[in-house]
């Protein structure tokens, strides 16, 4: 019969890999992060329904912003495009470059016309829409799981009430909780990381926006520490304000913002290897290989999730003692003979 411990490793394993079959590292990377922030709130507060409460204010806050940015970019996207049009047409007549629009009206007459073009335009759109739609609700089930978890951890609530109390289920239950409780402390550990590299990102980011004076700074700053905390993501966001802004100004702002961008989004690739590896003692070639698997198994969430995978591993590895083999006995007189 299969070992509690044995069991519970393969319910690890198997959890991920389905993850990553299934497409579901997003909602994962949501119960984490959503636990992790309620146990942050709670350190803070040391009452659960205080934290549940600023978590719940936290939570509705980022979708309130995220919605109204949104809304603003939008609106001022036609007024944008009319600024930085005229700069590009321009930029482009100079090296004898012809451009199919001159203003936004042309712009999205060319958008839409390309679109159309597309055979499977209606497929795309309809599938877009289905995957954001479910991205949602996956965000909404791992929000209200890692409550759940918040309030009351452990798989057998009921243990008490059993007639047998070392039973087969409660034995392997508290194993894989305990695989589960290992796995959110490495993913904790990282994410410690990750708020260090998210402080560099953001004085780099700032100095960038001090010195071209771009509209909205200090939001600008704060949004990049807030989408930095996210590995990968966070910065894929911000990197998409700055560059929003910077198109405001002038499209030749907007050009050197996405260079600068481009260069500290290769920089986090290093920082993420060197200052998460060495928070978590992997050397750094062994954490970028992590991150470039985790990547194509699994895409962004991959690339979160691999560190936390790395730790977890070598964690757990350093718990397993192995006995020294014994040296072989020689036979008396056997040097003799050879």
């Amino acid at each position: 019969m299969i070992t509690p411990a044995r069991l519970s490793y393969g319910v690890l394993a198997l959890t991920i890999i389905l993850a990553g079959l299934l497409h579901l590292g997003t909602p994962l990377l949501v119960v984490l992060f959503a636990y992790f922030a309620l146990r942050q709130l709670f350190y803070l507060t040391k009452r659960k329904w205080l934290a549940l409460i600023l978590f719940i204010v936290v939570v509705a806050g980022i979708a309130a912003a995220a919605v109204y940015f949104t809304r603003a970019a939008l609106l001022a996207l036609p007024d944008v495009a009319d600024t930085s049009i005229p700069s590009a047409s321009a930029w482009a007549q100079q090296r004898q470059i012809e451009l199919p629009f001159t203003d936004f009206e042309s712009l999205r007459a060319v958008v839409i016309d390309t679109l159309k073009e597309e055979a499977h335009y209606l497929r795309n759109v309809a599938h877009f829409a289905g995957s954001t739609t479910a991205v949602l609700v996956f965000a909404i089930i791992g929000i209200v799981a890692a409550v759940s978890l918040f309030f009351k951890t452990g798989l057998d609530p009921y243990r008490n009430t059993h007639a047998v109390q070392n039973n087969l289920y409660s034995i392997c239950c508290d194993e894989v909780s305990t695989r589960f409780r290992d796995f959110y402390r490495s993913f904790a550990t990282v994410m410690g990381a990750q708020i260090t590299i998210s402080l560099i990102n953001t004085t780099l980011t700032a100095i960038f926006v001090v010195a071209v004076r771009l509209p909205y700074g200090p939001l600008v700053v704060a949004i990049t520490f807030l989408c930095g905390l996210v590995p990968i993501v966070g910065n894929l966001v911000s990197n998409t304000v700055i560059v929003f802004l910077a198109l405001t100004v002038s499209l030749k702002l907007a050009i050197g913002a996405l260079v600068f961008l481009v260069a500290i989004h290769k920089l986090e690739y290093f920082l993420n290897s060197k200052i998460i590896g060495e928070r978590i003692r992997n050397p750094v070639w062994l954490t970028l290989i992590a991150l470039i698997i985790g990547e194509r198994l699994m895409g962004i969430p991959g690339l979160i999730l691999a560190p936390v995978v790395l730790n977890y591993v070598r964690v757990d590895m350093l718990k397993v003692e192995v006995g020294t083999a014994p040296e072989p006995t020689r036979v008396a007189g056997s040097a003799d003979r050879g």
